[in-house]
């Protein structure tokens, strides 16, 4: 079984290579470490960091050495992290311990996330029925952000040669997604935030209507629904059956709902992209909610082209998570990864017994592997958490 836990360079460098791997493998009883590749800002809290506790990365950096031969003539090119140069390059450091019988070494890679691109390269960003741009995500239907992200993979996939590589952010972000100081007079419902997440870029309405897509008319039907939120005095439903129904919520708008079922081809396409040019020896899986298509992500079309998915069951209860699992096995086709994510939160998990029930239902479910976030995030005793999940699973199926 594959078991991973997400970790930051930094923590790395702060606990040391040779203890990073002692706590992952000996302690949690892990067999993979997912290293992030690709990241954006935040502050993070670093509870048992020698160095300091807390953390503010640099946004939208990649934190790998680029082979400058593949990013020549590219519009957009990615930062390299100054950590790199200033503490090293993590990526390589576990490939070559790899070598030596080290874990297994996963690329969790931000794909379109990316704050620092957004404002560089503002025609490239998505936008929303009222033009206003999304700093924050890079549009899936943007030959340049496409050819960014394609670009990104195959530098890591073909000069780090990962066991895999994880996707995140290859599709739409919501419109509510911790940006800066966000505010919210409204209050905003889950179908408000979708509705403002929509993307009408120049790029998707000309991608739009080459596959027969009316955009335009999509984007005042959307923007007629904005404009209502917006006069309201208190937040209302506007759509009861959503997100249960799916785009079919949409069902009588028409061309609405076209463009809903149209959305997720720029994801589904530059993920099969992505797949073709990256080193055929990495697989390739994406990161993802139980949602999916409110991100444009069709997880049947992305079971077929890459190589598996996982799916983050976080501040789920195991009922719930059995069913966000099954689902996925279903929409898989036979051969697929599934794995789940969990986070090892307090008071999310309350304990080692409320992980143990969570990873147990999703391996009952048909997962084949288990993500723990995340390395740094945690005071160290709770790695005793995850040995005890581990164990769990291990009893369950015979294996150590």
């Amino acid at each position: 079984m594959h078991l991973s836990m997400w970790t930051y360079p930094w923590d790395i460098q702060d606990q040391g290579l040779a203890g990073t791997i002692a706590d992952l493998r000996e302690r949690a009883g892990l067999n993979t470490i997912s290293l992030a590749t690709s990241y954006h800002a935040g502050r993070f809290l670093q509870p048992r960091s020698p160095v300091g506790k807390a953390y503010f990365p640099e946004d939208g950096a990649v934190y790998f050495r680029p082979d400058e031969r593949l990013w020549q003539d590219k519009e957009i090119h990615p930062l390299v992290a100054k950590n790199l140069a200033e503490r090293g390059d993590m990526l390589a450091a576990l490939v070559e311990q790899r070598a030596l019988g080290g874990p297994r070494v996963s690329c969790w890679t931000v794909c379109l996330h990316n704050t620092r691109l957004g404002m560089l390269h503002p025609g490239h960003v998505t936008r929303n029925a009222f033009g206003n741009p999304n700093y924050y995500n890079l549009c899936p239907s943007s030959p340049a952000a496409r050819d960014y992200v394609v670009t990104l993979v195959e530098d890591v996939t073909r000069n780090y040669k990962p066991d895999m590589l994880e996707l995140e952010s290859p599709n739409f972000m919501g419109f509510a997604h911790e940006y800066h100081h966000e505010k919210d007079g409204v209050g905003l419902n889950a179908e408000d935030d979708f509705l403002l997440s929509l993307c009408f870029c120049e790029h998707c309405l000309a991608r739009a209507s080459r596959a027969g897509v009316d955009g335009r008319a999509a984007r005042e039907t959307v923007r007629r629904f904005i404009a209502d939120l917006c006069e309201r005095e208190i937040p209302e439903r506007q759509f009861p059956d959503f997100p249960a129904a799916g785009i079919d919520a949409f069902k009588p708008w028409p061309d609405l709902r076209a463009f809903l079922a149209w959305r997720s081809e720029p994801v589904t396409s530059l993920i099969r992209e992505i797949r073709q040019t990256a080193d055929p020896a990495t697989k390739i899986v994406l990161i993802d909610l139980k949602d999916g298509w409110l991100g444009g992500v069709d997880h049947a079309a992305v079971g077929e082209i890459c190589d598996g998915l996982i799916l983050c069951c976080y501040d789920m209860t195991p009922a719930e998570i059995g069913e966000v699992l099954a689902a996925g096995r279903r929409a898989l086709p036979p051969g697929k990864f599934l794995g789940a994510g969990f986070r090892v939160f307090y008071p999310e998990n309350r304990g080692a017994a409320d992980l143990v029930a969570r990873v147990e239902a999703a391996v009952a479910a048909g997962a084949e592997g288990i993500n723990f976030y995340n390395y740094g995030l945690i005071p160290a005793k709770r790695l005793d958490w995850v040995r005890t999940a581990v164990t769990a699973i291990a009893s369950k199926d015979g294996t150590t």
